[in-house]
């Protein structure tokens, strides 16, 4: 799509990675924002994932987690080997990644994040993902996305 293009979806094109971009409006402010985005993308919310930036032992993490549960953070930091996890700091966030909030995408990012996507993301053909920008998201098969963001598996959502 014309226009649309981000380091996310470069990334994906560069790989040769099967996927489709879905554009959306929702906005970011809204309450319960991923199941808007769901909604409005016509999919299980189950499909759609939120890629959270998160500080484990004092060191960037990105968890991918269904929009329709809460990051279980000592889930989190167990499956990366830490003993604590946080959230991190907006600003940190942006500047790791190179995204603003509610277009954070796993793929792409300006530094590559040790990364942990929920493993619910297996039981489904596609997911949905951020493509990098807000009104964005990118659907492709989840073996892909671990691959590409040299992710881990692990039961991180709360539900």
């Amino acid at each position: 799509m014309a226009g649309q293009g981000t380091p996310a979806t470069a990334l994906l094109a560069k790989q040769k990675i099967t996927h489709s971009t879905h554009p959306y409006d929702v906005s970011p402010a809204a309450p319960n924002y991923g199941a808007l985005v769901a909604a409005a993308l016509g999919v299980p919310p189950e499909r759609v994932f939120k890629s959270l930036v998160t500080e484990v032992d004092g060191g960037l993490t990105v968890a991918v987690v269904p929009v329709t549960g809460e990051l279980d953070l000592k889930a989190l930091a167990a499956a990366v080997g830490g003993k604590r996890a946080t959230m991190a700091d907006r600003t940190v966030a942006e500047r790791a990644t190179g995204y603003v909030r509610g277009g954070i995408s796993p793929l792409g990012q300006r530094r590559r994040l040790p990364t942990v996507v929920d493993a619910s993301a297996l039981d489904h053909p596609t997911v949905y993902v951020s493509a990098g920008r807000r009104g964005l998201q990118l659907q492709l098969n989840p073996t892909d996305l671990i691959a590409l963001t040299a992710a881990v598996t692990a039961p991180l959502a709360v539900r």
